[in-house]
C-alpha cells in the first residue's frame, strides 16, 4: 500500500508543478542572469541523465559498445539526421561491437 501512496504523491507534485507554470507566469520577473542559470542547470542535468544511462549498468561500467553508441548517435543528431535513422545507427553500433566482442 505504500508504493501506491508514493505514486500518488508523485503524481500530485507533478500536476501542481505543471500547473504553477500557467499560473504564475505573469506574476514574477525573472532577471537575465536567474534565466541564463536555469537553462544552464538544465542542460547540466540533461548531460548527467544521459551520461548516467550511457555508461552504467546496475551498478558499474556498462563496457565501451553502449557508450560508442551513444556517441554515434550524438553526431548524427548534431548533424540533424533524422531521429529514425539516429536511433537505428546508435543501436546497430552498439550491437555490431558487441558481436565483436566489445563488451
Amino acid at each position: 500500500m505504500m508504493p501506491l501512496y508514493a505514486v500518488l504523491l508523485l503524481a500530485a507534485g507533478t500536476y501542481a508543478f505543471r500547473l504553477a507554470g500557467p499560473l504564475f507566469a505573469g506574476r514574477f520577473a525573472l532577471s537575465e542572469r536567474l534565466r541564463h542559470l536555469l537553462a544552464v542547470a538544465a542542460a547540466v542535468l540533461l548531460v548527467a541523465l544521459i551520461a548516467t544511462g550511457a555508461l552504467t549498468q546496475g551498478h558499474g561500467f556498462a563496457g565501451w559498445a553502449r557508450p560508442a553508441g551513444v556517441l554515434v548517435a550524438g553526431l548524427l543528431a548534431l548533424r540533424r539526421v533524422p531521429f529514425p535513422v539516429v536511433v537505428a545507427a546508435g543501436a546497430a553500433t552498439t550491437a555490431v561491437l558487441r558481436l565483436c566482442g566489445v563488451g
